[in-house]
């Protein structure tokens, strides 16, 4: 699984104006972040529940420079807000990775969202590009 600190190498693009993360807290239970010995798919220690995190105004750079694909991409429908799909997705070079919530395993492959993961994995495999799911223990390229 890929760490958070991976995630943050580049600065964050702009948030598609109207959106905000909400009550999603995705991104403090799906990826593992050494900085606080947070394995993947367990909840951070700092998240309240339907809250969100307990030392925003002090959280590190991992987390504060992060943003989903869903935040970041204006071509991505309500469908895709990470609330409701139950995945966390973000690009990393020429891989866009998924984090699969386990309490909802297999929703990557059901529509909309696996044709996405197709055309996007399709798109990119001419320059090297590809999508790569982790879900709970499985990890699966398209």
């Amino acid at each position: 699984m890929p760490q958070a600190e991976d995630r943050c190498a580049t600065p964050s693009p702009a948030t598609v104006p109207g959106r905000a993360c909400g009550s999603c807290t995705l991104c403090c239970r799906l990826p593992d972040i050494d900085l606080f010995d947070k394995p993947a798919n367990a909840w951070c220690w700092h998240c309240i529940a339907g809250k969100g995190c307990s030392i925003y105004e002090e959280r590190p750079s991992v987390c504060r420079d992060f943003l989903c694909l869903w935040m970041t991409d204006a071509t991505l429908g309500a469908a895709w807000d990470p609330s409701r799909s139950h995945m966390m997705i973000y690009r990393q070079g020429p891989q866009i990775t998924v984090l699969v919530d386990p309490d909802h395993a297999d929703i990557w492959r059901l529509e909309p969202y696996h044709a996405q993961l197709q055309a996007w994995a399709d798109q990119g495999a001419s320059t090297g590009g590809y999508v790569i799911v982790f879900q709970q223990d499985d990890v699966f390229k398209i």
